[in-house]
């Protein structure tokens, strides 16, 4: 069997292994929503592509200048679309073959992925409308090929700092330094920030449009390649093996919480789980990262001044944490589910440890943004506002996914980990907690100001906050009326 018949096989397996997925009913409204995404995706890209070609004035090496924008925007996008190879290589490690062939495979299927060449939505338009200016043929066609070939580098580069943030997050500041490298000729002429960008567009265009650039693209995306082939083995090897993990030479005891009891215990396990715990640790530093770089932005550049950006950011930056960790709530102990359901009324402990914990968070973002306030940016009213209206509702509205969730998170995979795909009203759910406050304060706004909005969304806050009892208890209720739906996706989606 050669290479390409078994790329072929492997694409077939992993085709069938979707397909008998115990989420496969969930992948289903996944993939619609996902189809309907990247539609809506190829409309702005077509919209984007005739406006940079009506922009060129019918100048080839419009598109490779402009590179410098899409290239960033195309790696934060791929943080949402496209995941490391490990996961679906796990199963061939054992195999009778080539140790890196399994691999190899899905690094070409990564370079022929249908996300890559969407972009061609906005190549193609911009490489007509160059047609129709009087542009030759075979420069638009060299265009839109480098073009193409620049989301190919862009991927396997997305690959390699994917896989090293999988391993730890600090990784992410080279990554996006990486990305920053190409605007650093524009700090050496702040006085003429407008002449500066032009000159750096124009020198881009041109080593875009030189006979080298082609070959040199070709040559870097080969290097990757077995970069990322080298680097995808050994850390998948090591997962499975094991080889990474280390004796524990100290315990914690967090003696505070044991104050509150059983709530206590369970404060001391969501702690302890977002310390040790890759896959949570890693998610939390993560958030918190996020916070910082969002708030020192808000703080001290004119970005974002108007006051609807300004609220967004601030809403964003208190739910982030406890959005990103919540949406899978119950999924961690979706390892342990049945210890818990053997004593089932510690199941409203552990849901009121959760949501103590995560309200308790909120105070990291509040500090953080305090700069912020000293700038003139944001009041102390909003910053109280938002905090309360996320410890409240935002949590109210998301610990309802308890209810459905049923798959079962690895706690220290990152690599080989599978992905998790949601269902119909997991989703209505997600995306009613990320836009539902926006919408209210945005009607309050518009009917009442903003200071009046502000103390109504402390007042709805506090209202959740002081009923968490009864909404907990009525999350409870539900979740024992699917527990054995529950109990069984748990352990059909756990990783041994």
């Amino acid at each position: 069997m050669n290479k390409f018949q078994l790329y072929r096989l492997l694409r077939k397996n992993t085709n069938l292994s979707y397909k008998r997925s115990p989420a496969f009913e969930q992948n289903k409204w996944a993939k619609g929503l996902i189809y309907f995404g990247a539609a809506m995706f190829g409309i702005y890209l077509i919209m984007y592509g005739c406006i940079i070609g009506a922009s060129a004035e019918g100048t080839a090496g419009y598109m490779l200048g402009a590179a410098m924008v899409y290239l960033v925007l195309d790696f934060l996008f791929r943080f949402i679309v496209q995941n490391t190879p490990g996961m679906m290589v796990k199963p061939y490690i054992l195999q009778p073959i080539s140790r890196y062939t399994a691999i190899e495979c899905f690094l070409v299927g990564e370079h022929v992925s249908g996300y890559n060449f969407l972009w061609l939505c906005m190549f193609v338009p911009y490489g007509i409308i160059l047609l129709f200016a009087g542009e030759s043929f075979g420069i638009v066609l060299y265009e839109i090929v480098a073009s193409q070939l620049l989301m190919i580098l862009n991927s396997q580069i997305y690959l390699f700092f994917r896989t090293l943030i999988n391993r730890t997050v600090l990784w992410l500041i080279p990554g996006l330094l990486f990305y920053a490298l190409p605007y650093s000729p524009i700090l050496f002429h702040l006085n003429n920030k407008a002449d500066a960008i032009e000159k750096v567009f124009d020198t881009y265009s041109a080593v875009g449009m030189s006979w080298y650039f082609l070959p040199v693209v070709l040559a870097i995306i080969c290097a990757l390649f077995f970069v990322n082939r080298y680097f995808q083995f050994k850390y998948v090897y090591e997962e499975i093996s094991k080889k990474t993990e280390k004796e524990l030479k100290h315990v914690s005891q967090f003696t505070f919480f044991e104050r509150f009891g059983l709530v206590g215990e369970y404060l001391k396990i969501e702690l302890k789980s977002n310390i040790r715990n890759k896959t949570m640790r890693t998610r939390c530093i993560f958030s918190i990262v996020a916070v910082v770089i969002f708030s020192l932005i808000v703080a001290y550049t004119p970005i974002y001044d108007n006051e609807l950006m300004q609220n967004f950011w601030c809403l964003y930056c208190f739910a982030l944490y406890g959005a990103t960790a919540l949406i899978k709530i119950m999924g961690q102990e979706g390892n342990y589910i049945e210890l818990l359901m053997m004593h089932r009324e510690n199941l409203i402990a552990l849901l009121e440890a959760k949501f103590w914990f995560y309200s308790s968070v909120l105070i990291i973002p509040f500090v953080i943004m305090l700069p912020a306030v000293i700038a003139g940016k944001y009041t102390i009213l909003m910053l109280l506002a938002y905090m309360l209206l996320t410890a409240g509702f935002l949590h109210f509205v998301i610990f309802q996914l308890a209810v459905y969730n049923k798959q079962t998170i690895p706690l220290q995979l990152k690599v080989t980990a599978k992905g998790n795909f949601e269902n119909g009203i997991q989703l209505v759910i997600e995306l009613f907690a990320f836009f539902g406050p926006i919408l209210i304060t945005g009607l309050g706004y518009l009917l009442i100001g903003l200071t009046y909005t502000y103390i109504i969304l402390c007042i709805i806050g506090l209202a959740f906050i002081a009923t968490h009892h009864l909404w907990i208890r009525n999350i409870y209720n539900r979740m024992m009326k699917r527990r054995y739906e529950n109990i069984e996706g748990f352990i059909n989606t756990r990783d041994f």
